[in-house]
C-alpha cells in the first residue's frame, strides 16, 4: 500500500482526525472523572473484603486500610 493510499484509509483518518481543543479538554476531564469513580468503586470493594479474602490476595488489613483511607484523587 502506498503512502497516499495509507493516508486515505478511513481507519487512519479516524485515528488522526483533528479534535478541537475544547473537545480534547472535555475528553480529558471525562477521563479524570472516570478514573476517580473507578478508584472509589475499587476502594469500596476493598473495604468490604474479609480478612480471609485479603490474605488470599496478599494484602494485610493495614495495607487495605491505608489504601481505603486515601482521598479519591490520590492514586
Amino acid at each position: 500500500m502506498s503512502a497516499a493510499q495509507h493516508i486515505c484509509d478511513s481507519r487512519y483518518i479516524e485515528r488522526h482526525a483533528y479534535v478541537p481543543p475544547r473537545r480534547r479538554w472535555f475528553q480529558g476531564l471525562a477521563a479524570i472523572l472516570n478514573e476517580w469513580r473507578r478508584r472509589v468503586r475499587s476502594r469500596n470493594e476493598l473495604a468490604a473484603l474479609c480478612d480471609r479474602c485479603l490474605r488470599d490476595i496478599g494484602v494485610t488489613r493495614y495495607e487495605a486500610y491505608r489504601e481505603i483511607s486515601k482521598p479519591f484523587w490520590r492514586s
